[in-house]
């Protein structure tokens, strides 16, 4: 799963900052080419000293560049570079990567012909009658603690019983992309009070491969993770690498894939998916039957049923059919999952965008099917009022007795937002993203720490929580001079913050006041 979040608009100061007397776009690229350049051949001689100068004058400048652009410099393509240098008659220097890589070995070809549309896009999922009725887990169980009796909210108290440990709900769930908190590692993690982490299936399924995590003994074991994971099933991340047709329109969740990389989606059809790995460049197939396979193969304590990624603003013709067809995966995904539980929960995933029908429409078929909680996926609305529009009309028709986790959304506006009613659980990467960016997040707003009024602010980072020990000041400094310790300290204070968050709307509700 991606992680998405509303558009923030650039504060006055970080636009004032953006627009001082730095070079222009292209010159910007042109000094980061340069010192590149000159950090490969430093790093080539053995200089050491020279190598650290000017990699903090590398990472300044596309500190610099991103302030100007709004996006992060990317290089070009190894293969671009070379027909670029071979049209200009320049020779490849010592510091660029071999020309003449040895080649992998041939991969057999997937039959794409076997991705064909369903002949009728309409067709119907598998009624309930052929699914066994769900009975209760011994592995895995949801008891709500308290309801909120404030007038209007839906806000509850809860607790998953999982394998691996206990979550308290509602929770905030931060995302290990590729089994790994960015820059904080499991302790830290614990220590900031993360109950329920989500990994990436499709990054974990192009590397390191199903087979070496299960060699480990499932991911807990390959991370040294104590508590509960729940993973995706890979098909947002592969269906964010699809082109829009011209009924698409800019989606809220979309992701762009990096210039040079060579992921792309091959084939999509009943079957499922075809993509080309943007880590060797090798085709893989993604069906509901082997998401399932890789899934047990990570041992993860939740997991997900394929289902397709439908942009925002498609036409409503091509909405249902992706809702059909996410159900019909989604069956499938199910019947996988119940021939060998291996002590593992399934949500289903109810789909349907911003239209209400399409949504009872999910949500009352997938309520028919013995699934242990229920996920909110596809696109949630252009905004977070469209989004919130939706939910009050959705949540209430999820089974009460059964946890609900909502995709993708969990930046603090939107936390507070979505808990009152009736949210369980939600992830989100944006917390540790912005903070590895320079943005750190308190009980008055976001905090800026690489404005220059925190040189010599020597007082904590947020007064009102129990937070990470060091001063604004020292964080100024170390953002400043691109110390790695930056990210961590920043990474563990927004997770605290996060953690705090939701542990406080838990009492609000306990106390009727949310």
């Amino acid at each position: 799963l991606a992680c998405a979040t509303f558009p923030r608009h650039a504060t006055p100061m970080a636009e004032e900052e953006a627009a001082s007397t730095s070079p222009g776009k292209d010159e910007l690229r042109r000094l980061i080419v340069a010192a590149g350049e000159e950090l490969r051949a430093a790093r080539a001689g053995g200089d050491s000293g020279a190598g650290a100068d000017v990699l903090a004058r590398l990472l300044d400048l596309k500190q610099r560049y991103e302030a100007l652009t709004g996006e992060e410099f990317r290089t070009k393509s190894v293969k671009r570079s070379r027909k670029e240098a071979a049209a200009s008659g320049a020779a490849p220097s010592a510091a660029q990567p071999n020309p003449n890589p040895p080649k992998r070995a041939k991969q057999a070809k997937v039959d794409l012909g076997r991705f064909t549309p369903a002949a009728d896009p309409m067709q119907l999922p598998p009624p309930a009658s052929s699914f066994p009725p769900w009975a209760p887990r011994d592995f895995f169980r949801f008891e709500v603690l308290h309801t909120s009796r404030k007038p209007g909210s839906r806000a509850r108290v809860g607790r998953i019983h999982t394998p691996h440990g206990v979550i308290e709900t509602p929770c905030f769930v931060p995302v290990g992309t590729n089994g790994a908190l960015k820059a904080v590692d499991e302790r830290q993690g614990r220590e900031a009070g993360t109950q329920l982490m989500f990994c990436n299936t499709y990054h974990l399924l192009v590397h390191p491969g199903p087979r070496v995590v299960a060699g480990a003994g499932g991911l807990h074991r390959f991370m040294n993770h104590e508590g509960p994971i729940i993973t995706d099933s890979g098909g947002f991340q592969v269906f964010s690498l699809g082109e829009t047709t011209e009924d698409d329109v800019a989606e809220m969740k979309r992701r762009k894939v990096r210039e040079g990389n060579s992921a792309s989606l091959l084939a999509t059809g009943e079957r499922g998916a075809v993509f080309r790995s943007y880590h060797d460049g090798t085709t893989i197939e993604l069906t509901p039957e082997s998401s399932v396979a890789t899934q047990k193969q990570l041992a993860s304590d939740i997991i997900i049923p394929l289902d397709e990624l439908p942009p925002h603003g498609m036409s409503r013709e091509r909405l249902h059919a992706s809702v059909r067809l996410s159900h019909r995966w989604m069956a499938r995904s199910l019947r996988a999952h119940l021939a060998e539980p291996r002590q593992q929960a399934m949500y289903g995933v109810v789909h349907g965008g911003t239209d209400e029908e399409l949504r009872r429409e999910s949500a009352e078929y997938l309520a028919t099917l013995p699934f242990d909680g229920f996920a909110i996926g596809g696109s949630l609305g252009a905004d977070r009022a469209e989004m919130l529009q939706l939910l009050r009309f959705l949540v209430p028709l999820l089974p009460a007795d059964k946890p609900n986790h909502l995709l993708g959304i969990a930046d603090p506006e939107s936390s507070a937002a979505v808990v009152p009613l009736g949210i369980d659980t939600m992830d989100s990467c944006n917390p540790t993203r912005i903070a590895r960016h320079g943005t750190l997040l308190c009980t008055g707003g976001e905090l800026k720490i690489k404005q220059s009024r925190y040189l010599d602010d020597h007082g904590p980072i947020d007064p009102a929580v129990e937070t990470i020990s060091h001063s604004r000041a020292y964080l100024h400094h170390l953002f400043k001079q691109h110390e790695p310790l930056y990210m961590t300290l920043a990474s563990q204070h927004n997770l605290i913050f996060m953690h705090k968050l939701l542990a406080d709307m838990r009492q609000k509700i306990l106390n009727d006041e949310l």
